[in-house]
């Protein structure tokens, strides 16, 4: 029986909405939308709603989400996929972070995950310089918005003595529990980079031989060494 068309697209957002720092709700994800491959297009275009339309946190999930989407769509020889997403690739980083610096928090993880496509040759060095100069200007579009926001800080509090609690001067409020959910998913993220960089493969026989040969036999001049710092030691102990 075929699916319903309407009910795989609420079910994928549902996945999309619910997306977290961990590789196994991203490859859920994936999963679920190469079951239905035949609804692509639609599909993809649910990627391009959520991006748009969902928090800053959820958009970097997301984000993370689509380098592990491609890299899986790729493996099973689903290309079309592939070709939206590097289509759309310049839509999807203005989603994550829009020209107005509200998402300069994004910028390092939109980074990491450009890089992670090109280094699988799913985006061309040529695309990840063209977009990494417009990161670049963003990143000083927020700089200067991080100092407006200050001299509006340093105003309010010279004329009322403070400021209001919970709110920024720009209008933009903090919500205190996203701040607590990003800080956890990149605590999360960055654990598994430094164990992605620590693992190394099981047959290490070839680099343990390497160490030992480079390591030289004692020799008399070693043990002559020893026994002059043991004499050393001894004197500073009687010297107490």
């Amino acid at each position: 029986m075929m699916a319903d068309p309407f009910e795989v697209r609420m079910r994928f957002t549902a996945q999309l909405q619910h997306l977290n720092a961990s590789v196994t709700s991203s490859q859920k994800a994936a999963h679920y939308a190469l079951k239905y491959r035949d609804m692509d297009e639609d599909l993809h275009s649910c990627i391009l709603e959520q991006l748009e339309r969902n928090n800053m946190n959820n958009r970097a999930n997301i984000m993370y989400f689509i380098e592990q989407f491609c890299e899986m769509a790729t493996k099973e020889n689903h290309t079309p996929y592939v070709r939206m997403m590097q289509r759309d690739i310049l839509r999807v980083v203005d989603a994550v972070v829009p020209p107005d610096g509200s998402g300069a928090a994004n910028i390092k993880h939109v980074r990491r995950v450009l890089n992670g496509l090109q280094s699988k040759d799913i985006l061309s060095a040529e695309t990840i310089a063209e977009i990494d100069a417009g990161l670049k200007e963003r990143e000083a579009q927020a700089a200067h918005l991080d100092l407006d926001v200050e001299e509006e800080v340093d105003n309010a509090a010279k004329a009322k003595g403070g400021t209001p609690r919970g709110s920024r001067p720009s209008g933009m409020r903090v919500d205190k529990r996203q701040i607590e959910q990003r800080i956890e998913e990149d605590r999360e993220r960055n654990k598994r980079l430094r164990e992605s960089m620590w693992t190394v493969s099981g047959d290490d026989g070839d680099e343990h031989g390497k160490f030992w040969d480079e390591v030289s036999d004692i020799g008399e001049d070693d043990f002559l060494g020893a026994q002059e710092e043991l004499m050393e030691r001894n004197q500073m102990i009687a010297a107490q």
